[in-house]
């Protein structure tokens, strides 16, 4: 897809989620969007396409660093319920809980026993989760072996871009197949009719990001709230002098 059609696209799809937003807000709706996927698989892109032109107030990002020691001590869910939506909230989570089902597994961060102990209780949070309100959904983002090797490439030419590479990130191109079927468990143990997994199939960026936005949207059913018209008042007139001292005035450099 050109870029021009893209973000012809794409500014339609802005026009909806503003109405979304405001349909979350009026109704007091609660709402979680988990993105997960390997690494370069486009999860950033998207929600950064999402929020681009919403209220942060509104709208969170939730990308949580890796977890301090006392964090490792408590019950593994635990750091992630507080970040959950309020009324009138949507939160999307730049990588989720299942990074016990992913990462932490393939990379010997988490003991077996956890990883199994896991599997058996994600179904029954997300289950009380999704009874008490929240509207839960989930996006498993795919590229690859390919293009995942293109992208990390990539990154690492371009130093703009070295902080989304870690020696991790690198492992995980090696590990491409292990990742493989860690995901297979997962989707084979949490993949429930509550909660399924959608699939964004995203070797190709631009499509992907359409493709999971326009999903979006169509899974949580919604009106265009109406909005009490503004109207732009006229400059007040009191006489007002400006200073006339010195200020400490940025360079006109553009």
């Amino acid at each position: 897809m050109k870029r021009k059609e893209f973000e012809e696209e794409l500014a339609k799809l802005h026009v909806e989620l503003a109405k979304l937003q405001y349909w979350i807000v009026e109704q007091g709706l609660r709402v979680a969007v988990v993105f997960e996927g390997r690494d370069t698989a486009g999860k950033g892109g998207v929600i950064r396409r999402i929020t681009q032109r919403l209220n942060p107030r509104v709208v969170r990002i939730v990308a949580l660093p890796k977890p301090n020691e006392r964090e490792q001590r408590q019950w593994y869910f635990q750091r992630y319920v507080p970040h959950m939506p309020a009324e009138g909230e949507l939160v999307l989570f730049d990588r989720s809980w299942y990074n016990r089902a992913g990462v932490e597994p393939v990379m010997g961060f988490c003991s077996p026993e956890e990883h199994e102990r896991f599997l058996r209780g994600t179904p029954t949070f997300e289950r009380m989760l999704i009874d008490d309100g929240i509207i839960l959904i989930k996006y498993w983002l795919e590229v690859g072996p390919d293009k995942q090797r293109e992208r990390l490439a990539e990154r690492i030419k371009d130093t703009t871009k070295h902080w989304k590479v870690s020696p991790i990130d690198l492992e995980a191109q090696s590990r491409y197949y292990d990742y493989s079927r860690a995901r297979d468990t997962m989707f084979a143990n949490t993949d429930t009719p509550e909660s399924p997994w959608y699939v964004v199939p995203s070797d190709h960026q631009r499509e992907a990001r359409l493709n999971c936005i326009s999903h979006l949207l169509s899974l949580i059913p919604y009106k265009a709230v109406k909005r009490e018209k503004l109207v732009l008042p006229d400059l007040q007139d009191d006489g007002y002098v400006p200073l006339t001292t010195p200020r400490n005035e940025v360079p006109q450099l553009y």
